[in-house]
């Protein structure tokens, strides 16, 4: 349970009850981050809004990289939360998933391109405290992304590192959405539902913590 329990229906107004509603139609059940979050509504909306934006506007970078990364902060950050819901939206994606299994050991592992090694090797010089990035990394992705990739790929960590550094102070851990006991199929949904909402893929709203 979390170190501040989530915020039930009977708890919520009926703004909350709403994306409640939403995020259990699409996800199988209500996602924890969410429902902690919901305890402090202005920010439960600000994250909302935010989210939102991000899932909009980062669509530059091939969904296999970004989630990768994504994924690669949780780990490093020991978001259990962050993991189980990652691996089934790449699931849902289509993406291999089996590979993250090898993702410790990605430097030798030949399920992961040179720049997908690369942008692993970037999100933990930025997770890592202090951040140890250094210009021979910047220069090198840079040249096989562009300044665009490079901006979304770093936008997309340090979002990812948030949302991890948030779920584990407060305790929030694996909900079961990938071994399925959470939800059954994440089903899509249509952009207008999820705008008139606010809630996206990330899981505080996303579905991205």
């Amino acid at each position: 349970m979390p170190r501040i329990p989530a915020r039930t229906v009977d708890q919520a107004g009926w703004f909350i009850r709403r994306m409640y509603g939403y995020a259990k139609r699409r996800f199988g059940a209500v996602p924890e981050p969410f429902a902690v979050l919901a305890h402090h509504r202005g920010l439960m909306i600000a994250a909302a809004l935010a989210e939102t934006a991000v899932e909009r506007a980062a669509k530059h970078l091939p969904d296999n990289l970004a989630d990768l990364v994504v994924y690669r902060v949780a780990t490093e950050l020991g978001c259990s939360w962050c993991v189980d819901f990652g691996t089934m939206l790449q699931r849902h994606k289509g993406l291999d998933i089996e590979r993250l299994q090898e993702i410790h050991a990605y430097a030798d592992s030949p399920r992961f391109t040179e720049t997908e090694k690369l942008a692993i090797g970037y999100a933990d010089a930025i997770t890592a405290t202090p951040v140890r990035v250094t210009d021979e990394q910047v220069a090198e992705l840079r040249e096989r992304l562009g300044d665009k990739g490079l901006i979304e790929l770093t936008y997309l960590i340090t979002v990812e590192n948030q949302r991890a550094r948030f779920n584990d102070a407060l305790g929030i851990l694996d909900q079961g959405f990938t071994s399925g006991e959470a939800c059954r199929v994440p089903l899509p949904v249509a952009p207008a539902e999820a705008a008139a909402t606010g809630i996206t893929a990330t899981g505080i709203t996303r579905e991205r913590s």
